[in-house]
């Protein structure tokens, strides 16, 4: 371990995962290293065994929840954007070969205790149930000029300019209505909360196109894609492409001390008495607890089922968004239900996530809106994590911290803290210019 890296990489949590992925393909000289014995941290994927060891101590699953080693329950539950940044991330490194995709069957929204599909088309608006008839025609107008909006085209801009027309100045020129503001700046534009409404609609219209885009793409029911036997695989794919270009990988290092020089430079790890040096360290924030303030925490459900969601048209996977409003929260709450067609659970079993920012200190109770609308459950377990962020100055002491995963069930926030962390820690920007269709051939219909 004595030798000198560019970079040591602490946790197998998927954001370093990538960055690992990433620095090595550039050349840079890689040793990744993990106090745990499996790849993932934070964001590792768990048998029904390992599931009950977390969350009720040694007790043994009960036989009727079928084979425990084709449970595959996610930590941190995501789908991924069909267009988005991790994609265009996995078709530019080429993790894709390593990886098969399925699309994922529904995006649904809540409204007044009811769920609905999310319409992201003009066409869809007017089918919608979720609008009355004249706000239908509304939906329509705002849902054409979206699909016609080209940055580069001044005549699609109807004369506003979105770097400086704020999302309410837009919503308001189509004379929207509170309820579908909800579901088209949650459900489709993924914010989750109101403070988007007061920014630059530039952002709002991109994050709503990029969602049609990505809907478009494979035919299905949802905007979303997702690995075959669950999100553990993506770290996996990511350590194979770093070890592939010469990265190291040391897991079950216990310790794992961040060792810095007298001006608070990090200039090496040590674990087990020996240290390896190095010019820039990145972590996840449980190895540099001392860099990292407390900003929030995740209060999450994860169930176990025999049935799909009900009123979902018994999709074996779907995203539901519960915007703030219709809650009375300051922030969205998520369910997220994959199956055993994702090969995540035994056949007849689904596993259902319900997730939060916490506002209170009662995930049961906070999360029961998300859990009254999954029916029947076999098994239920709820658990809570802090949500960090990195206080420290990247150029004083070369370590570069991520933030911990937040609620949302999709990976577009957990892939822009991964792309500024890059441009960080190489100074350039990483070109994400891919042709999309690469990753059709890994996509199962």
């Amino acid at each position: 371990m004595d030798e000198e890296y560019d970079v040591i990489v602490l946790g197998t949590g998927l954001k370093e995962c990538i960055l690992s992925g990433l620095l090595s393909v550039d050349g840079l000289k890689v040793l990744h290293m993990d106090r745990n014995d499996y790849y993932g941290g934070e964001s590792s994927s768990l048998n029904l065994t390992q599931l009950w060891k977390r969350f009720r101590g040694s007790d043994t699953p009960q036989e009727n929840l079928g084979a425990i080693r084709e449970y595959n329950v996610d930590m941190i539950p995501k789908f991924i954007m069909a267009n988005g940044l991790l994609v265009q991330t996995l078709i530019h490194t080429d993790v894709t070969k390593y990886l098969n995709f399925k699309a994922v069957d529904g995006s649904f929204v809540y409204k007044k205790g009811k769920i609905y599909k999310v319409p992201a088309t003009d066409v869809e608006a007017l089918k919608s149930p979720l609008m009355g008839l004249f706000e239908k025609r509304r939906a329509r107008k705002f849902f054409i000029y979206v699909q016609d909006y080209d940055e580069k085209d001044p005549k699609s801009h109807e004369g506003l300019d979105l770097s400086k027309v704020t999302a309410r100045e837009i919503i308001s020129k189509y004379g929207l209505e509170d309820d579908t503001i909800d579901f088209i700046g949650h459900a489709l534009a993924l914010h989750n909360d109101d403070d988007y409404l007061d920014q630059p609609a530039i952002d709002f219209v991109n994050r709503i196109k990029l969602y049609a885009e990505s809907l478009a793409r494979f035919q299905g029911g949802s905007p979303y894609i997702y690995p075959l036997y669950g999100l553990g695989e993506l770290p996996q794919a990511f350590a194979r492409l770093s070890a592939v270009y010469g990265g190291t990988y040391m897991l079950n290092k216990p310790e794992c001390k961040v060792e810095f020089d007298s001006s608070g430079k990090a200039i090496g790890v040590t674990s087990a008495g020996e240290t390896a040096k190095c010019k820039k360290v990145v972590c996840d924030p449980s190895y540099l607890s001392d860099k990292v303030k407390k900003v929030g925490k995740v209060a999450r459900a994860v169930c176990i089922m025999s049935h799909p969601i009900p009123d979902t048209n018994e999709a074996h996977s779907v995203q539901i968004i519960l915007p703030q409003k219709q809650l009375g929260r300051k922030s969205d709450m998520y369910l997220f239900c994959c199956s055993y067609a994702h090969n995540v659970a035994p056949k007849g079993k689904y596993i259902a996530f319900v997730t939060a920012e916490a506002e209170t200190d009662n995930p049961e109770e906070e999360l029961k809106p998300g859990i009254e609308l999954l029916g029947p459950i076999d098994e239920i377990f709820y658990h809570s994590y802090d949500s960090y962020v990195p206080t420290n100055k990247q150029e004083e002491d070369n370590c570069f911290i991520s933030g911990t995963y937040d609620a949302t069930t999709h990976f577009e926030s957990t892939v822009v803290d991964v792309l500024e962390m890059y441009t960080k820690i190489t100074g350039k920007t990483l070109d994400l210019s891919v042709d999309l269709s690469a990753a059709s051939a890994t996509a199962e219909k």
